[in-house]
């Protein structure tokens, strides 16, 4: 199941404003939180933009969610099994990097898994996000290289390498190589 592009945008769309309502946010008070702009959020809350994953993670920080969570479907009824026809994929706009969301949905789990394609020459950069304290994930590279920017050092990664790193620090993922990285995200959402 394909969900790239226009319908993926108005699912993402409704869920900011889901969110923003269920917090009893203003667009004015969801932009000061996220340092998104008020025209922005309003474009993506109406699915006539198509943000990029930097722009979703500062509005997912400011909401108290992920990029996993957002891109939930919303289903009534979970399943502890995700077929892989089913689960949603997107597409970074500026980068082009491919995000599968892996996880079944609506099982309460704190865990999710995300399968990523990080194309060639691809960068992208996720500031610090203070709101995401104690949020931590995994990097397990398969296939590729990659390097990653963090606050605390720099990190060159090669298939089957693991690297840990907590959510609310800067990242950088950089892909210099002829070839694709292609990688999995453990993201572990107990705070703490």
């Amino acid at each position: 199941m394909e969900n790239l592009g226009s319908q993926l945008d108005e699912v993402v769309g409704m869920r900011v404003r889901a969110l923003r309502a269920a917090q009893d946010l203003t667009l004015d008070d969801l932009a000061n939180r996220s340092g998104v702009s008020r025209a922005m959020i309003s474009r993506i809350e109406r699915g006539e933009a198509s943000p990029t994953a930097q722009l979703l993670a500062r509005l997912c920080s400011a909401l108290g969610t992920t990029l996993s969570a957002l891109f939930a479907s919303g289903v009534s009824e979970a399943s502890p099994l995700a077929r892989r026809q089913d689960q949603r994929l997107w597409r970074d706009p500026e980068s082009g990097y491919l995000r599968r969301s892996v996880s079944p949905e609506g099982v309460g789990s704190p865990i999710d898994i995300v399968e990523v394609e990080f194309p060639p020459g691809a960068r992208v950069v996720f500031e610090r996000q203070p709101m995401d304290r104690g949020i931590t994930q995994h990097l397990w590279l398969f296939s590729g290289r990659l390097e990653l920017t963090m606050e605390s050092g720099q990190q060159f990664l090669e298939p089957g390498d693991c690297l840990f790193m907590g959510l609310e620090e800067a990242h950088i993922f950089h892909n210099p190589y002829e070839e694709a990285a292609h990688y999995a995200i453990v993201l572990c959402r107990n705070k703490v």
